[in-house]
């Protein structure tokens, strides 16, 4: 089983989450006017699935560090596949806000307010349960990330217009998102054993046995939660079953992709969390926030008509970001 055995390496791998969970819903964004995002949606649930499967019959089985992925998974208690299956449900839930929100509002927005709140909150939820990091460079990043939510949503109203219903719906979509986004990480942190990934806790789970439950999760609420989009969606008309099963292969692998690259950043960020500590593991890996506000600003050009306020604004926001990221990452070493 691939393990990560140390801080720097922890590191690379939040980077790669970043990197990852910022670049997802770009896979959204090149389908949008020919797929409809809860079509899309199913595919994208589908592939953090398949993904986390094969992960975990491959570098979660393959070698002799760690219990094996079906070893693994024979041995967990019930409650802590629940708790891990329950964060599943709370991820999707939250997602499937966030994906309405990207639709309506665009990256640059939805992003750093829904995953901006996600990380604020869900750093201090993850340090509570594992207090892993130094509290006030912590807790000082975290102010600043906080700082460049309010700064983003700033700039946005004022791109926008503040009369617009689209930025009034957009933002309160992120804001529930992001509240949403930041309980289900710390319940697959609870089914893991943190301090020893190469043996760990009977009854508890390795990253990649976790990985599988929790998209399991994820697959089955969707059944109820994108249903309910489909039928009564936030933007435009319903959409059925038929819809989907009959779109062009191409579009259900671009959906596919998308749910593989979160997918990625997903497990990487579960197996440094064992070195870095879920606080900093998750906060950084959140950094996604600025990520998807450069894909937003600089590739599809969702501030194109912005003036110098604006402009004035969004560098505020990337400022605040960086030097709050680079905090986080201090207060773990």
């Amino acid at each position: 089983m691939f393990i990560v055995q140390d801080y720097s390496l922890a590191i690379v791998c939040c980077f790669i989450t970043m990197l990852c969970w910022g670049s997802w819903a770009n896979t959204q964004k090149l389908v949008t006017g020919k797929w409809r995002f809860e079509l899309f949606y199913w595919d994208y649930v589908i592939g953090i699935l398949v993904f986390s499967i094969v992960a975990a019959l491959t570098l979660g089985s393959w070698g002799s560090s760690g219990r094996s992925f079906l070893d693994d998974l024979a041995q967990a208690s019930s409650s802590n596949i629940g708790s891990a299956f329950l964060g599943g449900i709370i991820f999707n839930l939250a997602n499937i806000l966030l994906t309405a929100a990207i639709a309506i509002a665009g990256m640059s927005v939805a992003f750093p307010v829904g995953i901006g709140i996600a990380l604020v909150l869900g750093v201090i939820i993850n340090y509570l349960g594992v207090a892993k990091g130094d509290p006030a460079l912590l807790f000082g990043g975290v102010g600043l990330v906080m700082l460049a939510i309010i700064l983003n949503a700033v700039a946005y109203k004022k791109a926008a217009g503040s009369t617009s219903k689209a930025t009034t719906k957009g933002i309160l979509l992120s804001i529930t998102a992001g509240v949403l986004m930041s309980f289900f990480y710390r319940f697959i942190a609870v089914a893991m054993d943190l301090n020893n990934f190469v043996n760990p806790e009977p009854l508890k789970m390795t990253p990649y046995t976790a990985f599988v439950v929790f998209a399991v999760g994820i697959f089955a609420s969707n059944f109820i939660f994108n249903t309910v989009m489909m039928k009564k969606p936030l933007e435009g008309s319903p959409v059925s079953y038929k819809d989907y099963f009959s779109g062009k292969f191409p579009l259900h692998l671009v959906g596919i992709l998308g749910g593989a690259i979160w997918g990625t950043g997903n497990l990487l960020n579960l197996l440094a969390a064992g070195k870095a500590g879920p606080a900093v593991s998750y906060g950084l890996g959140q950094g996604a926030t600025l990520v998807a506000a450069i894909w937003g600003v600089l590739v599809w050009k969702e501030f194109r008509h912005a003036k110098g306020k604006v402009t004035g604004l969004l560098l505020g926001m990337f400022a605040c970001f960086i030097v709050g990221l680079i905090l986080i990452i201090v207060s773990g070493a």
